[in-house]
């Protein structure tokens, strides 16, 4: 098994792509050892001193370093532990795993038009662009004009993360929905 590395806009976070399907639908994203109860995988990873948050894509898993620790220290336990899980053919979620988000766009009797419209744009135009950075974006709410997301993998904590969130997405936003004024992000 080969896993290749990239780097993220986030310094305090790197991506792995084990070369084999991580999740088969949505993301899970773990800030700690005890969030992560419903994923093997995500906790032998909290095992590795300096570990501060795991997530999961389709075929990639982004992890956070704490500051005090030093990628070059860290990778060679990182990539032994997903290579050892992988190979060991262990699940990456336990069966009824909770903490997976779904990303499936479906009309909803919930949903009003506006968010419907939102959660379409989110889905096309930002969430390839943000996962190809090891993150993710998920829609919280829309309420009085402003558009709540919650950042995950790279997007939490990144430096660019404001810059991207005001100049990319507000922008895209308003232009295509002139009922959006604001977009913010919630931790």
């Amino acid at each position: 098994m080969f896993i290749q590395t990239e780097q993220t806009p986030n310094p305090a976070t790197l991506k792995f792509l084990p070369g084999c399907p991580v999740l088969s639908e949505g993301t899970a994203f773990f800030e700690s050892r005890d969030a992560a109860s419903s994923s093997p995988l995500a906790q032998r990873l909290f095992d590795v001193e300096g570990v501060t948050g795991v997530f999961f894509g389709g075929d990639f898993i982004t992890i956070t370093k704490s500051e005090d620790k030093e990628w070059y220290i860290l990778k060679p336990s990182i990539l032994g532990t997903i290579m050892e899980h992988f190979t060991a053919g262990r699940p990456v979620m336990t069966d009824g795993a909770t903490g997976i988000t779904s990303h499936a766009t479906t009309e909803s009797g919930d949903d009003d038009e506006i968010v419907s419209q939102i959660k379409e744009l989110l889905d096309t135009r930002v969430r390839p662009a943000v996962a190809q950075d090891g993150g993710d974006i998920v829609f919280h709410e829309f309420t009085n004009g402003v558009v709540y997301l919650h950042m995950q993998g790279a997007c939490a904590g990144c430096p660019s993360s404001t810059a991207t969130l005001k100049m990319g997405i507000e922008n895209m936003l308003r232009h295509y929905i002139p009922e959006v004024s604001e977009v913010r992000a919630i931790s």
